[in-house]
């Protein structure tokens, strides 16, 4: 979306910004790749993170001083007291939505969430669904993920995520409670640290949360510390019929 966005227009209009909001647990290689585009398209891209530590409530970083052990996320957990779940995307709300608005707001500029465009593609109509067709404009265009393989196959840098029919499983957050089950499984076996910091932060609600869903991602999975425990036996967990799999946005 971004590169049509800088063909269309010569370079990025006077009147738009680039923004990445990093929760810190996303992977290296996203991390990497947006660097890259800022890079190898001479495009400025300003990188926020959300924090309690001042009382704007965002502060701005870059690619080399960016959190990468789930700072901003543990902030925002502390200060909640509770995790959140498929229910509560608090995460998405306060890390991303809000922690944007927050900044631009500090520029002096309105800004509501329909000022902000959305990379949704054409196969992805329960998502475009839920937004205003004019903030969607790769849906409207009718791109799939086949076109934006092709694109960047045809190009010098890429995402360098294993990718399957235009998806990766390693996007986002690392082990987000929204990805599949089988999904987040075979995460934590091809690489079984992915679940300290997850597992950690149920830990530390389990001191604060006597009652409640509060000290889970999801109640309805294994906690990520009991993921961590079984991944080398994938078979007995595959087994358990009453382990469901889900799958989310």
């Amino acid at each position: 979306m971004l590169w049509r966005v800088l063909q269309s227009n010569n370079g990025l209009p006077s009147d738009a910004m680039v923004i990445f909001a990093n929760t810190g647990k996303e992977e290296e290689a996203t991390l990497k790749f947006v660097n890259d585009c800022s890079v190898n398209w001479n495009v400025p891209i300003t990188w926020l993170e959300y924090t309690t530590k001042n009382d704007i409530q965002h502060k701005v970083v870059n690619y080399k001083t960016a959190s990468r052990n789930g700072e901003p996320f543990e902030m925002l957990i502390d200060k909640l007291g509770y995790l959140p779940n498929p229910v509560s995307r608090v995460c998405t709300a306060q890390l991303k939505i809000r922690t944007i608005h927050r900044y631009v707001r500090s520029l002096g500029i309105e800004h509501t969430e329909n000022s902000d465009w959305m990379g949704i593609r054409a196969d992805e109509p329960r998502r475009a669904a839920k937004v205003d067709k004019d903030r969607v404009p790769l849906y409207v265009a009718g791109v799939t993920a086949q076109d934006v393989g092709k694109f960047w196959s045809e190009h010098s840098f890429d995402l360098e995520l294993p990718n399957m029919n235009g998806k990766t499983m390693h996007g986002n957050c690392d082990l987000c409670f929204l990805k599949g089950y089988q999904q987040i499984v075979s995460l934590v076996n091809e690489k079984p640290e992915r679940a300290v910091w997850w597992a950690k932060m149920e830990s530390k609600m389990d001191n604060v949360i006597t009652s409640g869903d509060g000290n889970r991602f999801r109640k309805d999975r294994m906690s990520y510390s009991k993921l961590m425990e079984y991944t080398q036996d994938q078979t007995d967990m595959f087994d358990d019929e009453t382990i469901p799999c889900f799958c989310g946005d």
